[in-house]
């Protein structure tokens, strides 16, 4: 009776195995395993629980079912895979792209400086910010400009990191972009010639024009793993100057590592909270500021449309806890998180895992975050920062005299 009942569940096992189509765990190939993490990833983190709308489960079944020879084509179904969600955010890293992630936000790197993402509504790739004295800043291009082609190849028809890497390159090298300024119809076509990029996360300068106000400028140009060490040391050596006032300047400052932001935010705070997160189920955690600041000396934020995610993260905090205020135009718009978990050959995947709000529980992904003092400015190069041309500039001071 029991060899009976046993007979009966193998059966019952291999007839239900076969209409579900799962395939036994001794027949994954190692495309199938890779495949198969990345689906599991997304699934345990990804913070729609929806998977925007699908069966996430009946995605896998298909996605096994497809064939898988070599790295590449495994690479191509996990693309796959991860568009069904339409989340420029969420994606894939190969080794290359993955290993030079790691260097950005070590502060190193070599190509045109131009920060670029997909904008989630137009769904075209747009530039977030170039970086500060860089091929692309030079060349004249600015933030929320349209990438038309790259080397010939039509941006639209390539994924973020697709088009991050046709844009890198060898120091020496030219890349060729075809780009539509915001709000016009006419094409710029730029021969940039990619340079190693100096990635120092912070540039300070005393502003003694008024000798009776000094005043102490700090640009922060990404949220890199030094950022808060190099910024702390800036403001120390302005504290033995004894300004009596700081510029923050996250103008076209596309983010970087998240726990960069806190601990920024934390130089400047009283115990109070930084951010609120939230993840899949709705749960809220937060960051907080939990010592005393390192000044208490009065802030003014200079932001503007390429200041984005880590940014945001900043200077909502600063703003909804009345410790600075923020000066220029409104703000990238994206509050969402990702983490990124290394895969076994030296890929990475970049999957959104939660979404923020500001300490008033302001919502800016896709709405930006609009600043106390709004300046419109027509978009000024490196070495006009500062100078009377560079109106947010002139209007923080002027603020920070009144405050």
């Amino acid at each position: 009776m029991k060899k009976f009942f046993l007979c009966c569940l193998v059966i019952f096992y291999i007839f239900f195995s076969g209409i579900l189509g799962v395939p036994n765990a001794y027949a994954f190939s190692e495309e199938e395993k890779l495949v198969l993490q990345c689906w599991r990833l997304v699934n345990e983190a990804y913070v729609d629980s929806s998977f925007n709308g699908q069966n996430w489960w009946n995605l896998r079944q298909k996605i096994l079912r497809k064939p898988l020879g070599n790295r590449e084509e495994t690479y191509g179904v996990i693309r796959e895979m991860l568009a069904t969600l339409d989340d420029p955010y969420t994606r894939l890293l190969p080794p290359e792209r993955y290993h030079d992630l790691q260097i950005t936000t070590s502060g190193e790197l070599s190509g045109v400086g131009l920060q670029i993402s997909v904008n989630p509504e137009t769904k075209h790739l747009e530039v977030v910010s170039p970086l500060p004295n860089s091929p692309a800043e030079d060349a004249g291009i600015h933030p929320r400009d349209e990438v038309i082609t790259i080397d010939g190849v039509k941006a639209d028809s390539l994924s973020l990191d697709e088009a991050a890497s046709r844009i890198r390159g060898k120091v020496g090298t030219e890349v060729v972009l075809e780009i539509r300024p915001q709000g016009k119809d006419t094409i710029n076509v730029y021969h940039l010639k990619r340079d190693r990029l100096s990635l120092s996360s912070v540039i300070s300068r005393l502003d003694d024009s008024n000798p009776d106000f000094p005043v102490g400028y700090l640009r922060l140009n990404q949220f890199s793993g030094s950022a808060t060490k190099d910024l702390a040391h800036a403001i120390a050596h302005f504290e033995e100057k004894n300004v009596k006032g700081y510029i923050l300047d996250l103008r076209n400052n596309p983010g970087g590592l998240l726990q960069a932001g806190v601990e920024i935010a934390r130089l400047w705070l009283k115990p109070s909270t930084i951010v609120y997160t939230v993840n899949r189920q709705g749960t809220m955690g937060s960051y907080d500021a939990v010592g005393e600041p390192i000044t208490t000396t009065p802030l003014v934020v200079l932001v503007n449309q390429g200041t984005a995610s880590a940014s945001e993260i900043l200077a909502g905090a600063l703003q909804d806890n009345h410790r600075a205020i923020l000066v220029g135009e409104k703000t990238y718009g994206k509050g969402l998180i990702q983490s990124l978990f290394e895969l076994p050959d030296g890929a990475g995947l970049a999957v959104t895992v939660a979404k923020y709000e500001t300490p008033k529980h302001k919502d800016i992904n896709k709405l930006g975050i609009t600043p106390d003092l709004v300046v419109s400015q027509e978009p000024i190069n490196y070495f006009e920062i500062g100078t009377e041309v560079d109106l947010q500039y002139q209007r923080a001071i002027a603020s920070l005299q009144q405050s």
